[in-house]
């Protein structure tokens, strides 16, 4: 079996706070993993650690068989890329501008892109809905648009590793599943390894092949959603027991919440 990253006794903290703690797992090549886990268990930050924006404490991180901190910007962007959980923000620029943006690794010292990168391009605008906003500005465009061109712009890279921090947060349910649907089906044609942190469970629970729970962090689970959620650890972990039932059509396992005060 092939890896994308491995991450090996990562620790990290922030003043006297530790935000992870003997982090290590593996990232198998062509798998959607997903990291899951309460507030402040150390998700975003493990994904930063990740694509190399921060350094750990302790331990060591590599992709593409090396180590991250071997390898210069424009190397590492065209291994990996990260998709924000914040819209891109209000700008004059246009749809078609922004996307372009993301071919940035593959331009030479003029600025000028490879034969295939404006049909990489116009194939990610036309799979996403967007050749209809692609003179559009940003500012033209509602918030689940704008994450559609951030998604863009990131593919557009062709990476072999991309990383998603909390890429539903701000859309409706229709949005949601037609990001995740897109990534999924991109990461199947391509060979794509994806790494997603997570907010929603039943998100997470029908799209990831494998899970990983943060809390306080520590990984409190890995493995097949089937494994990681369960009513007991999800009760541990996030401080309210739910319902756990298998989706009446994929199997996989769905999440209910119960509210109120029971007797």
């Amino acid at each position: 079996m092939e890896f994308a990253a491995r991450i090996d006794g990562v620790s990290k903290r922030y003043g006297g706070a530790a935000v992870l703690q003997h982090i290590s797992f593996e990232v198998k090549q062509g798998e959607l993993l997903g990291i899951i886990g309460p507030n402040g268990s150390g998700k975003s930050t493990l994904l930063k650690v990740l694509s190399g924006v921060d350094q750990p404490d302790a331990g060591g991180v590599e992709v593409g068989g090396r180590p991250v901190a071997a390898y210069s910007r424009k190397e590492l962007a065209r291994y990996m890329s990260v998709l924000q959980q914040e819209p891109l923000p209000l700008s004059a620029f246009t749809v078609n501008e922004v996307v372009e943006m993301g071919r940035y690794p593959f331009q030479n010292w003029l600025g000028e892109d490879t034969p295939s990168g404006a049909h990489v391009v116009e194939q990610l605008l036309e799979r996403l809905g967007l050749v209809v906003h692609a003179d559009k500005r940003l500012s033209q465009l509602s918030g689940g648009e704008r994450q559609r061109v951030a998604l863009a712009k990131s593919l557009a890279q062709e990476p072999k590793l991309l990383l998603l921090d909390e890429p539903t947060t701000f859309l409706d349910i229709g949005y949601q599943v037609q990001m995740m649907d897109f990534v999924s089906e991109w990461q199947h044609e391509r060979g794509l390894t994806v790494v997603a942190v997570l907010h929603e469970l039943n998100i997470a629970a029908q799209y990831c092949d494998r899970l990983i729970m943060m809390n306080r962090g520590e990984i409190a689970a890995a493995g097949k959603p089937d494994e990681v959620l369960g009513e007991e650890r999800i009760e541990e972990v996030y401080g309210t027991r739910p319902i756990v039932l298998q989706h009446p059509v994929t199997g996989k396992p769905q999440v209910l919440l119960q509210g109120g005060k029971r007797e």
